[in-house]
């Protein structure tokens, strides 16, 4: 799971330049910058975890329904609460926080990150 904390440190030392007033970012293009790229590192450890199951780089997920498809096939067995940590994440992270830019709390952020890193974890 190295390569998926790195991306997790990346997104804390974006979030590490940017002020904060009254606990918000005041500049929410690099508070969207960081969540996306800690959906990344969700990602990317979810893509070591397959390798390391024998997937080839070729068979690695292309979407985010193929991503749910392979949570389900190899992992979900073994534990029934990932798959709604995966879609939580994706919802908050990339939906919410990448996409919409919806949050600037700086509390809420660090949560997510924190989250994030949880669930990378349960790869490694």
């Amino acid at each position: 799971m190295k390569e998926a904390l790195r991306y997790l440190q990346n997104a804390r030392d974006t979030l590490n330049k940017i002020s904060i007033e009254d606990d918000y970012y005041v500049d929410i293009k690099p508070v969207r910058e960081a969540l996306g790229t800690a959906y990344l590192a969700i990602l990317e450890a979810i893509n070591e975890a397959l390798l390391k199951k024998g997937l080839t780089t070729k068979e690695l997920p292309q979407s985010v329904e193929e991503y749910r498809k392979v949570l389900r096939k190899h992992f979900v067995v073994h534990n029934g609460k990932l798959m709604r940590e995966f879609e939580a994440l994706y919802n908050t992270l990339h939906i919410a926080g990448h996409y919409r830019g919806l949050i600037q709390k700086a509390s809420i952020v660090k949560d997510c990150l924190k989250a994030a890193k949880e669930f990378i974890r349960k790869f490694g």
